[in-house]
């Protein structure tokens, strides 16, 4: 849904206009650059709230990591620390305790800045994760928690996670929902492996009165390693009332622990880059996306490891 908003003013000046992730604002003759700074910063956060309202009950994309930003957003067959907040079904692959943070910063939308933090701890039996994400700002923000177990069994891998949706718009009060994620991930061969998972499963509801609820998303996705240093996915996610995005992503390894990711989506169409370092017990990734009505998004994350890597055995 696209939220139109015009401001009518009476000056000699053209007239101008912000796109910004699905919200126009157009200023016809502003009277000065003032008037024009103060307004953006004021309408755009109501903007975001009419958006929240308005739009189904649509949340922002809670997936992160800046390894899954430049492969295009692709998730789930990307199992790594960040599976707690995008595919649960490669928690348990994680083979030591691990915290993580990550910071996105969007410079054409006001308030709508994403930051995120993630912990993994692996047992014998599988991982437990719990990770939270906030999106906004003061006048309008989302925010989650989100605790979840993954578990092996042979060369597939299973995880739940239940998720706690906070949504909060000055003027609106807050909402509240809780949600339950599932995820897998199998591998099929040596370079082979398929993921899938569905967020909000049971489609919460957050508002019993208006009967608005959280709506489910599926999300497909294949990965393929036809060298060593080359990495490829190719992936779905449909939303109920939504066209399906597809997504495409490479990932090569142009030197020992160094990395280059680029990748593309279509419908909306967008285009990412990104590159990623690893040093001992340390990972940073950082990338950026461009797309027509966003136009820039960057993102910075950090991995750590916490602890030695853990044996598992498979259930």
């Amino acid at each position: 849904m696209r939220a139109h908003i015009k401001l009518l003013f009476t000056s000699e000046q053209d007239n101008s206009k912000l796109v910004s992730d699905g919200i126009t604002i157009e200023f016809y003759k502003p009277a000065n650059r003032y008037c024009k700074a103060v307004l953006l910063q004021s309408l755009a956060p109501l903007a975001l709230i009419f958006l929240s309202i308005h739009c189904q009950s649509q949340s922002v994309n809670t997936t992160m990591s800046g390894r899954s930003l430049g492969l295009a957003n692709v998730t789930a067959a990307l199992p790594d620390e960040w599976s707690i907040l995008n595919n649960i079904g490669g928690l348990s692959k994680t083979k030591a305790a691990n915290a993580a943070v990550a910071y996105e910063v969007k410079p054409a939308l006001l308030g709508g800045n994403r930051m995120a933090a993630a912990f993994s701890m692996p047992v014998k039996t599988g991982a437990f994760g719990f990770g939270l994400f906030r999106f906004g700002d003061n006048f309008y923000n989302e925010q989650l928690a989100t605790l979840g177990f993954g578990n092996e069994f042979g060369n597939t891998s299973l995880g739940v996670k239940v998720n706690y949706i906070q949504y909060q718009a000055i003027g609106f009060g807050n909402k509240t929902a809780l949600g339950i994620s599932f995820g897998g991930l199998t591998q099929l061969s040596k370079g082979v492996s398929i993921g899938a998972y569905v967020v909000n499963l049971n489609q919460p509801a957050i508002s019993l009165k208006d009967k608005e609820k959280l709506p489910a998303q599926l999300v497909m996705g294949v990965g393929v390693k036809p060298k060593e240093v080359l990495q490829l996915f190719i992936e779905i996610s449909k939303e109920l009332d939504y066209s399906p995005t597809i997504k495409a992503a490479m990932e090569y390894e142009v030197h020992k622990k160094i990395y280059a990711r680029t990748g593309f989506n279509l419908q909306p169409e967008a285009a990412f880059f990104g590159v990623g370092f690893i040093y001992p017990k340390l990972k940073m990734d950082y990338a950026f996306q461009y797309t027509q009505n966003l136009n820039y998004a960057f993102q910075m994350s950090i991995t750590y490891q916490l602890g030695n890597l853990i044996t598992k055995s498979n259930g």
